[in-house]
């Protein structure tokens, strides 16, 4: 033993206590034993209560992980190696098709995941500060917000990797969107480069965010995300379970066999009979097996499906990337068409003068719109009864908006997608060639 008290075997004290007190400390200090709740209620497991929309996203990210480091191995990032390593990760390396088709899909499907994660958070005003004890609600939200930014950001850095023809002109339009930033503009646009234009440095920054530094960061949001869940109480649904005992326990009979409520003279239940384990009780199952299982079977679905979308939509991989050569409409990742269409709509003439709708639709909306977010939940004044309640009717209004702005994006991002053109014209689908709609 050391002169400090520590010996070498604290490392295994927790596999093999030789006293009470240390069996007691292995089960207290166990990460994995205080994960997941000891008891659950059948309404916060039931698939209309939250979709298990972040479970799925949690999976998705699992799949990235899997089949990012395998492509780990593959990838040169050099600007004269990077597209023929790609190459041979299609046609050389086998089930190298399948491996990056999978990986690309699955970028996609947690970019949709993540969003769909938020709108049913807002929709269900599960955001709200009420709770358990000490629950804060809104910081779990604000959490929330930056990963839906960082997942942006994994997908839009790896945009880059191929160094295609669209993956290089995606990023060049996209980083000049973020130039148009006011007083730090340029500036950070030159940081996310390593100089003027996508080169060798601004590729090899892509490729450390998108395999290092954004995982990392993504990793310990998540962490601290399902550790606030538990902080929280859980679902914000489990809230209802606990205020519909409770009102069903208020206007119940007083039980006659709990002689210290006075004799039955007053009225109401006893407060063992009204505490929250209790009314919980009533309504909840066994939490570790129940969540184990039903984690394990939404892997699997989320591996199957994202392994059968990789094989049925491949990867593409256009011609190698040419500054020289700018395609005819450039067009931003799909997840960022939305802003591209806005700038387009709100760049117009005035007599001789070009207004330039790159800051207001690329900068200034999204940024009210982030700030909308991250403040909504001290904004919101709807009553506690509506935190976990889809549609609640006090939350109407503020319903109807969000979606309405919600629809607005999808529908300029179609525009986008599927209607624009050389020179950002108007074009119909069926009239043109189908290369400007390649945009996974």
């Amino acid at each position: 033993m050391s002169d400090d008290g520590w010996s070498p075997r604290a490392l295994w004290r927790g596999f093999f206590p030789e006293t009470p007190r240390e069996g007691a400390d292995a089960i207290v200090q166990n990460f994995l034993l205080h994960a997941l709740p000891v008891r659950i209620t059948r309404r916060a497991l039931s698939w209309l209560a939250s979709g298990w929309l972040g479970t799925i996203t949690l999976h998705i990210f699992l799949v990235l992980c899997l089949t990012g480091g395998v492509l780990l191995f593959l990838y040169v990032p050099s600007i004269e190696r990077a597209y023929a390593s790609v190459k041979d990760i299609e046609f050389v390396v086998s089930f190298g098709s399948w491996i990056r088709g999978t990986h690309r899909i699955s970028a996609h499907l947690m970019v949709a995941a993540v969003v769909l994660h938020l709108v049913r958070v807002f929709l269900t005003g599960a955001y709200k500060k009420e709770g358990a004890p000490g629950a804060f609600r809104p910081l779990n939200w604000w959490v929330g917000i930056m990963l839906m930014m960082l997942t942006f950001g994994l997908s839009f850095t790896g945009y880059l990797l191929p160094w295609d023809q669209l993956a290089y002109w995606a990023i060049t339009v996209g980083t000049q969107i973020a130039g148009s930033v006011p007083l730090i503009g340029e500036e950070l646009r030159q940081l996310m480069l390593g100089g003027d234009s996508v080169g060798q440095p601004a590729l090899l920054r892509f490729y450390v965010l998108h395999c290092f530094v954004l995982p990392a960061f993504m990793i310990y949001l998540i962490a601290y995300h399902m550790w606030r869940i538990r902080k929280d109480g859980g679902l914000a649904v489990t809230d209802r379970v606990v205020g519909d005992a409770r009102e069903t326990a208020r206007i119940a009979p007083p039980s006659p066999g709990k002689t210290y409520t006075l004799m039955g003279a007053t009225q109401g239940v006893s407060a063992q009979a009204s505490s929250p384990a209790s009314l919980l009780a009533r309504d909840s199952e066994a939490g570790g097996v129940s969540i184990v299982r039903r984690t394990i079977a939404i892997f699997l679905i989320v591996l199957a499906v994202c392994s059968l979308l990789g094989l049925l939509i491949p990867a593409q991989l256009e011609e190698p990337a040419n500054p020289a050569v700018t395609p005819n409409p450039a067009k931003a990742p799909w997840y960022f068409l939305w802003l591209q269409e806005l700038v387009s709509i709100l760049t117009f003439r005035v007599g001789d003068t070009l207004v330039d709708g790159t800051l207001l639709g690329g900068v200034v909306i999204p940024g009210i719109l982030i700030g909308l977010l991250a403040s909504w939940p001290l904004l919101d004044k709807s009553p506690a009864a509506a935190a976990g309640v889809w549609f609640h009717p006090s939350r109407k209004r503020q319903n109807r908006v969000f979606l309405f702005l919600l629809f607005t994006a999808l529908v300029l991002t179609v525009i986008g997608t599927f209607f624009r053109g050389a020179y950002w014209a108007w074009v119909w689908p069926w009239d043109t060639p189908h290369a400007h709609t390649r945009w996974i």
